[in-house]
């Protein structure tokens, strides 16, 4: 078994009376691909918020690569490793695609001159399909273009573990294809990512491991077939509807 990167302790947040986490407790592994599910407002995008340091734990542990890093801030994690997508696609509008990239290899990637970070900059963008597009604005982007700028530019920052918050939603069937065949692509390379997903079909086909909250708790973990059966995850999430359709395909 890879070694742990990142182990989360018994984490919680609330805001207000609303616990938006509530002592949740996981670790990912180097090249592991995980899925993150649950219903809206279950807490999955507030967990990645803490583990990356935009909102600050009430309670709990972080650790990266067997460093403390509970209260890190957001540039601190984004250097040390730790990338992430949004789930509303945020590129610097008015600069080129290229220079959106690039920026990521300055800011947390460790380029060294504006040359190396250009040079960065296309490499990334030759991987999602966008080095055509180098010079155009990032405004000007389509929805799956500015999704798979989103991905090199967390690419370019040269992460060990990238947690991806709904990076297929509002894309179609051959964009999502697309977008799995460089999610694997990226596993490959030893980059471990944990992706928040509502589209099952996709966590079933590119997920190692299933996580799943439900009210802030982690209610189920483990292989995704054994996740998606468990009564708990059927009652909470998924319907009996589609248990029934899964276990139709799982006997042929």
């Amino acid at each position: 078994m890879s070694a742990a990167v990142l182990d989360v302790d018994n984490l919680s947040r609330a805001f207000g009376g609303v616990q938006a986490v509530d002592g949740v407790s996981f670790t990912l592994r180097a090249g592991e691909i995980v899925g993150l599910i649950g219903p809206n407002g279950a807490g999955k995008t507030t967990l990645v918020n803490l583990v990356t340091g935009v909102v600050t734990p009430g309670s709990g542990r972080i650790r990266f690569e067997g460093r403390d890093v509970t209260r890190q801030r957001p540039w601190q994690a984004a250097r040390r490793g730790l990338a992430r997508t949004f789930q509303v696609v945020q590129p610097f509008p008015e600069m080129t695609v290229l220079d959106n990239v690039a920026a990521g290899a300055l800011f947390a990637g460790h380029a060294e001159n504006r040359a190396e970070a250009e040079a960065a900059a296309r490499e990334h963008l030759t991987f999602v399909g966008l080095v055509y597009e180098a010079h155009r604005p990032a405004a000007s982007l389509p929805l799956p273009g500015r999704k798979r700028l989103e991905l090199a530019k967390s690419l370019a920052m040269k992460p060990k573990v990238l947690l991806l918050d709904e990076v297929n939603a509002g894309l179609n069937s051959g964009e999502i294809e697309h977008a799995l065949t460089l999610m694997r692509a990226i596993a490959d390379r030893g980059i471990t990512i944990l992706i928040i997903e509502h589209l099952m079909k996709v966590v079933l086909t590119l997920s190692q491991r299933i996580l799943v909250l439900h009210h802030g708790k982690l209610i189920s973990e483990g292989d995704p077939q054994e996740v998606i059966n468990d009564p708990t995850v059927v009652e909470a999430y998924l319907g009996s509807k589609f248990a029934e359709r899964q276990k139709r395909m799982a006997h042929g």
